[in-house]
């Protein structure tokens, strides 16, 4: 959905356009379903809107596609569309997310991509494109979620420094942090109506999220950078490499990841 990259991965986002890498960011449904009082093109619209000023803000690219929000599935035509993405835009890294997740959305996102992950390199399937000769690496964002198993993180990315730029473009997404996330919680009457007031709310609700990361990936980080280094880390996103697709090997660590263990 538009949001989800920047919710998830905008430290990452945010560390590689930084560093003049070229970053897109696909949401593949088109936000549609996503309000309480808002529905269909007119919130479509709004929520495209809102996703190119998020983007603009670190520099990077905004595409939102047409699949509708709330009835994904991982079909054919989805899987086709992600390939034809990824041989088109022929990324070092892709980023999605996982397939156990609370929304059916997500886990549809995640099957799909993993299903096109070994097929970017088939000529016979959407042959209208050149393929690529490897896999690129694929991601899992972070999430909180157990079962059937937890995240199993192999990169821990300190976002600390980052944090200000993901806040800046989530406040772009207003249609959902300030509005419709909050309705979910039961919690719309304690958004503040002030521009200024909105933002300091939101810096509190997203560093509330980013600090559970950091506890529960805790012994993660602390194995990876040591203790003394891992308390210094307010806010981390711990991404899981998918072994369906290109393996993450210590020289591509190095290249992919310069800034993390």
């Amino acid at each position: 959905h538009p949001d989800d990259a920047e919710i998830h991965a905008g430290g990452l986002a945010t560390l590689y356009a930084a560093a003049g890498h070229y970053v897109k960011m696909v949401s593949v449904t088109n936000g549609e379903a996503g309000h309480h009082e808002q529905v269909g093109p007119a919130l479509t619209a709004r929520r495209r809107l809102e996703a190119a000023a998020a983007a603009k803000i670190i520099g990077a690219v905004s595409e939102v596609w047409d699949f509708p929000d709330g009835r994904l599935q991982a079909t054919l035509e989805l899987r086709y569309r992600i390939i034809r993405e990824i041989r088109t835009v022929r990324p070092d890294l892709v980023v999605t997310h996982r397939n156990n997740d609370y929304h059916p959305d997500h886990r549809a996102v995640g099957d799909a991509v993993r299903d096109a992950s070994y097929m970017v390199t088939v000529p016979a399937l959407v042959s209208d494109v050149p393929i690529l000769t490897r896999d690129p690496v694929v991601a899992f964002m972070p999430d909180l979620f157990t079962k059937p198993y937890p995240l199993q993180p192999d990169v821990i990315v300190d976002v600390t420094r980052q944090f200000d730029a993901i806040v800046e473009m989530l406040a772009c997404h207003k249609s959902q942090l300030f509005e419709w996330l909050p309705f979910t919680r039961n919690e719309l009457s304690e958004v503040p109506r002030g521009e200024a007031g909105r933002k300091h709310w939101l810096r509190d609700q997203i560093g509330a999220r980013y600090r559970k990361q950091a506890e529960r990936f805790y012994p993660v980080t602390a194995a990876f950078y040591g203790d003394a280094a891992a308390r210094k880390m307010q806010w981390i996103e711990p991404y899981e490499i998918s072994e369906y697709a290109q393996p993450l090997t210590p020289e591509l660590r190095r290249r992919l990841f310069p800034f993390a263990a």
